[in-house]
């Protein structure tokens, strides 16, 4: 067993013993999504993603594929930092979890290209807040309260994490950001003999003519409130 799984599993035995001593808030709907983003033309794949609930139950391969990013044609944007608006990202709905308590991934940052792995947790407060029901106005639904229940993952080069909560008529929160590692065995596990899958055309296009904005994924965007 990798030392990446060892690391979950051990997480998920405290979280379980925790909830053995403490009442934990009933979750106000069946499910919640989980999206990927990198920024613009900073092509990632995504090669695993384990999600770990808050009554220690795994979801093993919960994610894997290009993630979500902006890349016109025109090269119109720019790289530099998160797009304006942070949309939920490409991913999944999940059903039968209980609200995410700690998630471990590993992906690829194609334009460097590097691989990365990262195991970290949600905050307290955060978990609060994604079933807090709150005013929102939802024009295509009609609904005027909203839960924050989208979790949405960001990766950047340089093994930036950035992570949000947000619903689809409320703005988002910035939850957390860290610095992955550097995976050691490489793209695959060490299966493709250190080869990564190319860049798409247009990307290669704009790192060629760009380059990659190292150190510009750090900060908060503007609109976002930072909890708890």
């Amino acid at each position: 067993m990798s030392r990446f799984w060892l690391l979950l599993i051990l997480v998920l035995c405290i979280t379980g013993c925790q909830s053995n001593t403490s009442t934990k808030p009933k979750m106000p709907y069946e499910s919640w999504y989980l999206g990927f983003i990198a920024p613009n033309y900073m092509e990632v794949w995504l090669e695993q993603v384990n999600i770990g609930d808050n009554s220690g139950r795994i979801f093993p391969n919960a994610m894997g594929g290009v993630v979500s990013y902006g890349k016109p044609e025109n090269l119109a944007i720019r790289a530099e930092g998160w797009p304006e608006r942070i949309g939920s990202g490409k991913g999944r709905t999940l059903t039968g979890l209980d609200l995410p308590y700690v998630v471990s991934l590993r992906w690829q940052s194609m334009v460097e290209p590097q691989t990365y792995h990262a195991l970290f947790t949600i905050p307290d407060w955060a978990r609060k807040k994604m079933i807090e029901r709150l005013p929102a106005e939802c024009p295509v639904s009609g609904r005027t309260s909203d839960y924050r229940k989208d979790l949405t993952i960001g990766l950047a080069p340089g093994g930036v994490v950035k992570v949000w909560i947000m619903g689809p008529c409320l703005d988002p929160i910035e939850v957390l950001t860290l610095q992955a590692e550097i995976e050691p065995k490489g793209p695959y596990g060490g299966k493709s003999n250190g080869k990564y899958r190319p860049l798409s055309p247009v990307v290669k296009r704009y790192v060629d003519k760009y380059g990659v904005p190292y150190g510009s994924w750090w900060a908060p965007i503007p609109y976002t409130t930072v909890g708890p």
